[in-house]
């Protein structure tokens, strides 16, 4: 690549790096971005575990047979299952939220670098009217 690179005008790889090796590391920089955002809300984890109970807390019935104690048993499990699911779905909102915010400004990064040399470009022919 050097060899090539030696052959090539400044202007050349000026425009072959703008146009095309800096979009590549954008869109690499982008989903190394949602990876983590991902990782960092676990919200794989979360979705696989949304009905564990929160904290792993449980209650166990004990030995013998008393109704009682079977029904306040499966109601204390029941509650914190339901708890563990609200607080992991509010998790997994907070981390799909985030991801489409990263979504959102990875687009307009990556816009804005194709769009820059045109706005650089209008700006200037702006300023020489003013000029004129």
């Amino acid at each position: 690549m050097e060899r090539v690179a030696e052959k090539q005008n400044i202007l050349i790889q000026a425009v072959v790096w703008w146009i095309l090796e800096t979009p590549k590391e954008i869109i690499s920089a982008w989903k190394n971005f949602l990876k983590f955002n991902l990782n960092y809300f676990s919200v794989p984890l979360l979705l696989r575990t949304l009905f564990s109970p929160w904290r792993r807390y449980e209650i166990y019935r004990g030995r013998g047979f008393n109704i009682g104690k079977y029904i306040e048993t499966f109601f204390s499990n029941l509650i914190f299952r339901l708890i563990g699911a609200l607080l992991r779905s509010a998790l997994i909102a907070a981390g799909i939220i985030a991801e489409a915010l990263i979504l959102l400004a990875g687009v307009f990064v990556f816009l804005a670098w194709i769009a820059y040399p045109l706005i650089i470009a209008g700006a200037f022919i702006y300023g020489l009217k003013l000029i004129i």
